[in-house]
């Protein structure tokens, strides 16, 4: 399933970084400390956190993740979305818990 395609099938808004829409998604993460994000974060996945700040997108480029999910109501500072528009690294809008979207992108992943 592409970033897009999930973004439709759930209702999640595209903030920032659409250009990078059409990259696959293998897995869910769910974490919100950077420095794990950094390490153990699949590559190809949506990562799901609530940090907005401008280190997520660098560190989302690191991992070489498919997208971020802001979840919760959480939204990109304008650095963030700057840097995922200039990166191609989408940044989705959530008004769900983590562990919710986490399920149901989950969902969506295995069929």
């Amino acid at each position: 399933m592409t970033v897009k395609e999930m973004a439709e099938q759930l209702g999640l808004k595209v903030a920032a970084g659409e250009d990078g829409c059409d990259r696959e998604i293998s897995t869910v993460y769910i974490c919100d400390l950077l420095s794990f994000a950094m390490s153990k974060a699949p590559g190809d996945c949506a990562w799901i956190t609530v940090m907005n700040n401008v280190n997520v997108v660098a560190v989302a480029s690191l991992a070489d993740v498919s997208c971020v999910i802001l979840c919760e109501g959480a939204t990109p500072d304008e650095q963030a979305a700057q840097k995922a528009n200039g990166t191609g690294i989408p940044i989705l809008l959530s008004g769900l818990p983590a562990f919710e979207i986490g399920q149901r992108i989950a969902a969506k992943i295995s069929g």
